[in-house]
């Protein structure tokens, strides 16, 4: 490029970082060069000496869940605005795979990182990223660990509303089912503030079953649970792509939704409101999340922000798969006659 413009390669590198003296015309012929030759700076290599790539990078558990790609749509809003590119990694909800994503978006040089880990109390990836002095913020996870900051909804305060809100309608056979509790700790708050609720309405016992977040198989599960004289008559699900799967699998035993279990979500995906019944659910923002995070992170990469726990509101959006307790338990009367039923072609 050098050659074509007419000038060194000193001169060259100038005119792309806009540093030093050089004359219009001069500018004028590299940058008619860069047009002829297709020519991309080399952005990470610069940044060896800026310390800058105007790079973020972001870490989810999943891109298949549609809350997490409502985040990172919300982070791209504020990104692009503010001339940042996005590197994006998923971790399937392993907490093994959190640091190799890690790493790789750090080898790319980026300026900070958006991450939502398993657990944000206890987590080595955070001591590291802590330690080197890494300016990242965790998006959805809540920590009260100073120095760490995030951007979330309070899910314990969320869930004891979904509690009550059985309560009120006259359920008091109610359980939940929820993902790994190890592998999100957004799952296992919702847990404790559910049962609080619960507690507080003088409701001791209520089942919980604990489901892969990644394959949701849940059919057999609630065949064993409906098939107990203690039936539910409410289940809370800790994410909306849950509580669709739960009322697909009802729906496979014969179990109507809400006519004989009431259903509540928890994310407030768009997908929600499209299924028959349309969910119930706690609805959190999450394009207004990730916008968030973006713009707290880019305040910490200059200095203007404190790392401090943010948190917006939630609200539990009505739908049309809750209502009043049954007459009765809803109880599979021959689960075995059910099975046999599902493995026909």
């Amino acid at each position: 490029m050098a050659e074509r413009a007419g000038v060194s390669i000193a001169t060259v590198s100038r005119v792309i970082n806009d540093q030093g003296s050089f004359r219009p015309a001069t500018a004028e012929r590299v940058q008619k060069a860069i047009a002829e030759l297709n020519f991309r700076p080399n952005v990470i290599g610069r940044s060896l000496r800026t310390a800058r790539t105007r790079s973020l990078g972001v870490m989810l558990p999943s891109l298949a869940n549609p809350v997490f790609a409502d985040a990172m749509a919300g982070i791209q809003d504020v990104a692009k605005e503010a001339g940042y590119t996005t590197i994006i990694t998923n971790t399937d909800y392993s907490a093994g795979e959190e640091l190799t994503a890690v790493h790789t978006m750090l080898s790319n040089r980026v300026d900070g990182l958006i991450l939502t880990v398993t657990q944000a109390t206890d987590n080595v990836l955070l001591e590291r990223l802590d330690a080197e002095q890494i300016p990242y913020i965790l998006l959805y996870n809540q920590t009260d660990k100073p120095g760490r900051c995030a951007v979330s909804v309070d899910n314990v305060a969320a869930a004891r509303e979904v509690a009550e809100r059985f309560i009120a309608l006259g359920h008091r056979r109610a359980g939940m089912v929820t993902g790994m509790a190890a592998a999100s700790d957004r799952a296992d708050a919702r847990r404790r503030g559910f049962l609080e609720g619960l507690r507080g309405a003088g409701i001791d016992h209520s089942p919980v079953i604990e489901v892969d977040f990644v394959h949701m198989d849940v059919t057999e599960k609630l065949r064993n649970l409906f098939a107990a004289p203690s039936a539910p008559s409410a289940l809370f699900c800790s994410n909306d792509a849950l509580a669709i799967a739960v009322i697909g699998a009802l729906r496979t035993l014969g179990i109507r939704v809400p006519e004989d279990v009431s259903i509540i979500g928890f994310d407030g995906i768009s997908i929600g409101e499209l299924i028959e019944p349309c969910l119930t659910t706690v609805e959190q923002p999450s394009r207004e999340m990730g916008r968030t995070a973006v713009r707290h992170l880019l305040d910490i990469l200059s200095g203007e922000a404190t790392r401090d726990m943010i948190t917006l509101p939630h609200r539990l959006r009505p739908g049309a798969t809750t209502g009043p307790v049954a007459a009765g338990p809803a109880i599979l009367q021959n689960p075995q006659h059910h099975s046999q039923k599902e493995r026909k072609p």
